[in-house]
Order: C-alpha cells, then sequence, then structure tokens
C-alpha cells in the first residue's frame, strides 16, 4: 500500500508542478509558441508520468481514495503559485491547505491497500457507451455551450477515464491491459477531460472550472467503485471517511477560487467582484 500510495502523492504533486511550468512558460510566451518552449515540452512530460503514476495507484487503491489524492493538487498549485508566481495567498487558503492534509490522511486509513477486481458484466460496455457519448456532446457543444457544461464535462471525462484505469487494471498483463475495450474509455475519458477543461478556461472563471471539475471526478468515480467495483471503506472508518471527503472537497473549492490558482491558470488573480481577502 505504502508504494502505491507514495505513486498517488507524487502523481498529484507532478500535477500541480506541470500547471505552474506551464503557466511561467506562458507569461512570457503565447499561443501555440508556447507548446514548443523547452519549459513547456517539459511540463508535458512531467504530466504523462504523473498520469503513469496515477495509473500504478489505481492497480492497488480504490478509486475514491486515489481521485482524493489527485484532487489535492491544487494545494501544490497554491503554494508553489505562490513562491513562484508571487501570487496571493489569503489565510482561508492556508486554512484549507492543512484541512485538505488532514482529510487526505483520514481517507488514506479508511482506504487501504484494495487490488482492482474484474468489474460485473455489462459494465465495459455501458462505461465505452458513455464515454463516447460524451465525447460526442462534446464536439456537439464545443462552439454553443457554456462554461458550466463544460465543466461539468471535464469533470465527467476524468470520471470516466478513471473508471477506465481501474477497471482495466484487472487483466494479469500489460499487453491485456492496453488491449482491453476498456481502454477506448480511457483514452476518450482523458481527451474529453482536457478539451473540455479548457474550453471551459477560456469562457469563465478558473475558480468555478476547477472546483465543479475537481468535485465530480471525486465524487462520481468514488462513489461508482464503492457501488459496482468493489471498493470499499475500512470497518468501522466509513463515517470518518465520508467526513473527511466532505472537508477535503471543500477544501478543494475553497482553494479553486483562490486568487493563486488563477495565477497559476493564467488568469487575472484580482478580477472585479473577486474580493480582496487579506494576504499573508
Amino acid at each position: 500500500m505504502i508504494l502505491s500510495l507514495a505513486a498517488a502523492l507524487a502523481a498529484a504533486v507532478g500535477y500541480g508542478v506541470s500547471t505552474i511550468m506551464q503557466a511561467v512558460a506562458t507569461r512570457s510566451t503565447h499561443g501555440l509558441a508556447a507548446v514548443t518552449t523547452p519549459l513547456v515540452v517539459a511540463a508535458l512530460l512531467v504530466d504523462g508520468l504523473a498520469w503513469l503514476l496515477s495509473l500504478v495507484a489505481l492497480d492497488r487503491l480504490p478509486l475514491f481514495l486515489v481521485q482524493a489524492v489527485l484532487a489535492g493538487s491544487v494545494v501544490v498549485v497554491v503554494l508553489l503559485a505562490r513562491w513562484f508566481l508571487g501570487a496571493r495567498l489569503r489565510r482561508v487558503d492556508v486554512v484549507a491547505v492543512v484541512a485538505v492534509v488532514l482529510a487526505l490522511v483520514v481517507i488514506g486509513a479508511a482506504g487501504g491497500e484494495q487490488p482492482a477486481t474484474a468489474p460485473p458484466a455489462g459494465f465495459v460496455a455501458v462505461l465505452v457507451t458513455g464515454s463516447v457519448l460524451l465525447a460526442l456532446a462534446t464536439v456537439l457543444l464545443y462552439r454553443s455551450g457554456s462554461s458550466r457544461a463544460f465543466s461539468v464535462a471535464a469533470g465527467l471525462g476524468y470520471s470516466v477515464a478513471a473508471l477506465g484505469a481501474r477497471t482495466a487494471h484487472a487483466a494479469d498483463d500489460l499487453l491485456g491491459t492496453v488491449l482491453q475495450p476498456v481502454a477506448v474509455a480511457v483514452v476518450l475519458g482523458g481527451v474529453v477531460g482536457a478539451v473540455a477543461y479548457l474550453r471551459a478556461l477560456e469562457q469563465g472563471r478558473v475558480g468555478g472550472t476547477a472546483a465543479t471539475a475537481s468535485v465530480l471526478e471525486v465524487v462520481v468515480p468514488g462513489g461508482i467503485g464503492v457501488a459496482v467495483l468493489g471498493d470499499v471503506v475500512r470497518d468501522g472508518w466509513a463515517v470518518p471517511a465520508v467526513l473527511a471527503l466532505a472537508v477535503a472537497l471543500a477544501a478543494c473549492v475553497v482553494l479553486a477560487t483562490s486568487p493563486a490558482n488563477s495565477a497559476a491558470e493564467g488568469q487575472d488573480a484580482a478580477r472585479p467582484g473577486d474580493g480582496a481577502p487579506a494576504s499573508v
């Protein structure tokens, strides 16, 4: 369990570091030119490594635990944005960071090691069909959809990818895992999540987008993992786990609306109407 949990934590750190690297790069270069800069290329490599580490974690840990840890990457983003981007960190952000860390400790203790198991009959077909429908909906709504709609699509896309990855690990070998039909859901879900998230950021504020996507990608796969895929909470830990998840999600929402997170996503950290709480 220790190695799997370490992989999940490393993946969360990787996602956070990648976000900051891209933010630093786009401060001096914009548009397509930014994609070819060494810092952005390195950030994409870090992102890919983080994704591989998340797959390692999903092989041995329940979805609700892995997804909660990955959502905690916003802690890394906010802290690094404060140090490297000079972003403002509110007092409530400091409280939220501590709350996320403590909540993840409880969630980790409640989950424990749980190797992936074979999904029930028909689950893979439903997941693949859902990923295709979600991809089609994203394409059809690309021009006319709202920021909220794309935020939801992003959260659902990442949820489908996580569910597919957890399900795929039930195979006995790497080749068997890659060649499974559920791999379609992993790829489509990941693409939809990335495209929809970027589209949501183009049309709306980073806080609402990040908060919506984060909550969905924890609640949806975590709930399905427990209800359908055999993920369980240790005896006597159900109430603490639910409370810790609620605290972690609430704290992540607070951090998603932080000026530091807005700066990391390339948006103005002090737009009119955002308020200006005291910084620390």
